[in-house]
């Protein structure tokens, strides 16, 4: 569980974990001093909220797998809070990774709706999983482009291939999309077409990412492909940045093991 305030936190003591096992998160927030100790293994980070062009408060994230174990039946849930500590509202939000193998990620996207957004003092999220049985990593991208065009809509195109022996259904690709600070932007989910793969085969898929004014200051992404038989396969990781430079309207190139990113229009690098 782990505590986010929309001005600022100053001290949260949390306590979440598995189905089966509690774990404490502390977080210290002081004017010039930041103290996290996190014994959690399985826990929310990268979370962050911003307010969508519907006038909606939405709340963005990843839940991390640090257990030995791969986890599924995921799920994460935000409570809401007022500076009087009040409970505002408890929302589910969506995990975009079906099954998640350890030392893996999976992004979350949650909508508040209820909420007035100037009643809210901070949230708290925690996460819900249950142990399973690991399943192969053989769904492969093989190849990926980032484009955005003159409206400045922004999607993600590629192909991924099934090393398995035996055919994938129901194959989808992940993006997510980060800021400077690491934090996830945005979070897209997309099946391949047609979405079953027999072995060895390759399927094209393209990713639109719906929110445009967040992705307009994504610095990074990574794509993870899975399907029902096969667990996530985390393609493009962190550590790819994209170069900006100093004038409206610039390229941006990113360097990919597979892939770059071409834009038409981007911001200049002093306003992210």
């Amino acid at each position: 569980m782990v505590c986010r305030a929309l001005d600022h936190c100053i001290v949260n003591i949390s306590v979440t974990g598995s189905c089966t096992m509690p774990v404490l998160t502390v977080m210290f927030v002081l004017p010039f001093l930041l103290i996290h100790a996190v014994t959690a293994e399985v826990f929310v980070e990268n979370d962050q909220h911003y307010i969508r062009s519907d006038g909606r408060l939405y709340i963005l994230g990843e839940i991390r797998n640090d257990l030995e174990y791969t986890i599924s039946q995921l799920s994460v849930e935000a409570t809401v809070y007022s500076d009087r500590e009040q409970v505002l509202e408890v929302v589910s939000g969506d995990v975009l990774i079906r099954t998640l193998p350890p030392s893996m990620k999976a992004p979350f996207e949650i909508m508040l709706a209820g909420s007035n957004h100037d009643d809210i003092a901070h949230y708290v999220t925690s996460a819900e999983y249950k142990i399973s049985a690991p399943k192969s990593q053989v769904i492969e991208i093989t190849d990926s482009t980032m484009q955005r065009n003159v409206l400045d809509d922004t999607f993600i195109s590629g192909t991924v291939t099934n090393n398995g022996v035996i055919t994938a259904n129901t194959v989808s690709i992940v993006a997510t999309l980060y800021g400077r600070d690491g934090d996830v932007l945005a979070v897209s989910k997309m099946n391949t077409e047609p979405d079953y793969l027999k072995s060895d085969d390759v399927a094209h898929f393209v990713i639109p990412i719906p929110d445009k004014q967040q992705a307009a200051y994504a610095v990074d992404y990574s794509l993870v492909a899975e399907s029902e038989e096969y667990a996530a396969v985390p393609e493009f990781p962190i550590g790819s940045s994209l170069l900006l430079a100093g004038s409206v309207g610039a390229y941006l190139i990113m360097t990919r093991i597979f892939g770059r990113l071409i834009t038409s229009h981007a911001p200049a690098a002093d306003s992210i």
